[in-house]
């Protein structure tokens, strides 16, 4: 098989593999890089301004600075001195005639003891204390509401009475419809017949029991009919003892 020329092997691939995509922009793309290539060969900008090294970083430089007070504010602005100032003087040549040693001994004589403050003394050694705010002095039984019963006590008690009464009265009404009635003496009689009938029958299903009593339902149904007998005959014991009997109203 003969060779073929490169012409025919790139006509053979240009029939069975697609071209790659080639931008119509892409020669004046190329054209731009050319032309800023050369700007950009240095760290950054070609042209920059330097700083000059007088305009160093100084102390405090960055730090805002607050605007310059005036002498009339600051004048408006300050207190009235109390303290007198270095250039006034102070008025000299006054006299005053007054006797102060005579006026004070009058004043002391004329004038009213003061009374000494009450104290108390808890130990052999003498210390003293105030008696006014050690809790000794009865002063709270001078006030003017001392032994008056305060108003929320008088409110309470009269709640917790209103509340009684309502009690009372629920249950007086509830005795009123639970009232005792009185059996008669035939009511008695029949009753008390009906319990010896009961008593009867419940003794016969006794006697009917089987001796030998060997498994647990027997043992429970005899133990059964022994508390209804028991209960029976107490409360035939109660009837025949007391002749007037009084039942509630249900």
């Amino acid at each position: 098989m003969a060779r073929g020329t490169k012409a025919d092997i790139f006509s053979f691939f240009n029939c069975y593999v697609p071209r790659r995509y080639i931008s119509t922009f892409r020669p004046s793309v190329k054209r731009e890089i050319e032309k800023s290539k050369a700007q950009w060969k240095t760290m950054g900008p070609a042209k920059v301004e330097v700083p000059s090294p007088k305009n160093f970083l100084q102390k405090h430089s960055k730090e805002p600075k607050l605007p310059e007070r005036k002498k009339e504010q600051d004048r408006r602005k300050m207190p009235a001195l109390s303290v007198p100032r270095k250039t006034d003087h102070p008025l000299m040549g006054i006299q005053s005639k007054k006797n102060f040693i005579n006026a004070n001994a009058v004043s002391v004589i004329m004038g009213l003891a003061k009374k000494p403050q009450p104290i108390y003394v808890d130990r052999r050694q003498g210390d003293k204390h105030l008696l006014e705010t050690s809790g000794l002095v009865p002063k709270y039984i001078k006030k003017k509401d001392y032994g008056i019963i305060p108003k929320y006590v008088t409110q309470r008690n009269e709640e917790i009475k209103r509340a009684q009464e309502e009690h009372e009265a629920c249950v007086l009404e509830s005795l009123r419809k639970r009232a005792m009635k009185r059996l008669s003496d035939e009511e008695r009689n029949s009753l008390l017949q009906g319990l010896k009938k009961n008593w009867e029958e419940v003794h016969h299903e006794f006697q009917g029991l089987s001796v030998d009593i060997d498994t647990i339902p027997k043992k429970i149904h005899k133990e059964k009919l022994e508390s209804k007998m028991k209960q029976l005959e107490h409360d035939i014991d109660v009837i025949e003892k007391h002749k007037v009997i009084y039942i509630a109203n249900e």
